[in-house]
């Protein structure tokens, strides 16, 4: 049987420059990324010297306008980007997913004044942000979040916990959405919170089975002072600009996973090729082939599917329904192929000899995080048949 190797993805990119800037994340992958991920997931080794560099070379505000030290780009190559580096290793992809996510509210709902002052150094500076919504007793129904903010002269003084915050603990700064009104989602405010702000204080990182580099923890506000020059948008506007930030995000946990399916069918097809059994390669058996032929087609419809939602978002049109399904159909596919490629490559699949076991493991969280896959479903129904009966 002909050498089927793996080759690099085939992406249809809309300028010359998108096209320079997949080999520049190509050629940092190779050789900063890629090399050491499995040994440093497994150390859990928080990659900050990758993100630093990541920074330098423009990538950390790929979406945002250049104005303020952005790069603007449209969504669909921000977002193959990240499937670039999701698919060396989805502690770096998903970490820019969040940092993008941190620099949404800034970016789309801060005065002149505030985006001059804090966004070149969030964009292009070095800096790295985490975005703050869920809490213990709130995850999907973000609406009901309890931290609080109360007003003292031209002061915020925050309290509460925030939980499941990635990069909790290491950022340098927060988005932290808190209740600032009445409860519901009409008094809840936006706020950007420096990383040293005094009373704010970082758990020990959660013990999770996958993206063990990649620190989660909850965060504790401990009457943490903020100026209300850090407030962001109107007083009671937090939810709406939560959700449209999510509305983004789910975008970027749609192309991670795609990067990490992508990653595990390459390896499992270039297992399939080498390995022989009965004399031949075991690709040449009809169940393996007919496996590592579904594999890439969800993976080529979960690409289509979060293309053609950030196409929408970049033409200024409405995403949101788009975006839920990309995410939905994206995360579960990466689940379904990633444990394929766990048994095309049988007893060795179950080895930490070989990345296919890490790429599921880390597939799991993709169908929880931004919106559980179920939350998913919900959003796409009520944008078919509209808002639930009560």
């Amino acid at each position: 049987m002909p050498d089927r190797a793996p080759q690099p993805v085939d992406r249809q990119l809309p300028t010359e420059e998108a096209r320079d800037l997949i080999t520049l994340v190509r050629d940092i992958v190779q050789r900063e990324i890629a090399p050491r991920a499995a040994e440093e997931e497994d150390a859990g080794h928080f990659p900050r010297e990758v993100f630093s560099l990541l920074s330098e070379s423009g990538l950390l505000g790929l979406p945002y306008d250049s104005e303020f030290g952005g790069g603007d780009q449209p969504y669909e190559v921000y977002l193959q980007v990240l499937e670039e580096l999701a698919a060396a290793r989805l502690t770096v992809g998903l970490g820019v997913s969040v940092h993008s996510l941190s620099c949404h509210a800034l970016a789309g709902y801060g005065t002149k004044e505030q985006q001059g002052e804090h966004l070149p150094a969030m964009l292009g500076g070095g800096l790295l942000g985490a975005y703050c919504l869920s809490e213990p007793a709130s995850g999907s129904d973000a609406a009901s979040l309890r931290t609080k903010a109360v007003r003292d002269g031209d002061d915020w003084v925050i309290t509460g916990t925030k939980a499941w915050i990635t990069h909790g603990g290491v950022a340098d700064f927060y988005t932290v959405l808190a209740r600032t009104g009445v409860e519901g989602p009409r008094g809840i405010t936006a706020f950007l919170v420096p990383g040293d702000a005094p009373g704010l204080n970082p758990a020990v990182p959660e013990k999770k089975m996958g993206m063990k580099g990649s620190p989660t923890a909850q965060l504790h506000f401990d009457g943490v002072r903020i100026p209300d020059a850090r407030r962001i948008g109107e007083e009671g506007q937090g939810f709406a600009i939560a959700l449209s930030a999510l509305d983004s995000g789910r975008l970027g946990i749609a192309a991670c996973a795609i990067g990490v399916a992508q990653a595990a069918l390459d390896e499992a097809l270039g297992y399939a090729t080498g390995r022989k059994q009965f004399g031949r390669p075991i690709a040449d058996f009809q169940g393996l082939r007919f496996m590592l032929a579904d594999m890439a087609t969800r993976i080529e419809a979960g690409r289509a599917l979060y293309l053609a939602a950030a196409r929408l978002r970049d033409a200024g049109q409405p995403f949101s329904r788009q975006a839920a399904m990309a995410k939905l159909f994206c995360t579960d596919a990466a689940m379904s192929v990633t444990t394929d490629a766990v048994q095309v490559l049988g007893g060795y699949g179950y080895t930490l000899d070989f990345p296919v076991e890490r790429y599921m493991r880390e597939a799991k969280v993709l169908q929880i995080v931004e919106g559980t896959n179920q939350i998913q479903r919900m959003v796409i129904a009520r944008h078919l048949a509209g808002p639930e009966t009560r």
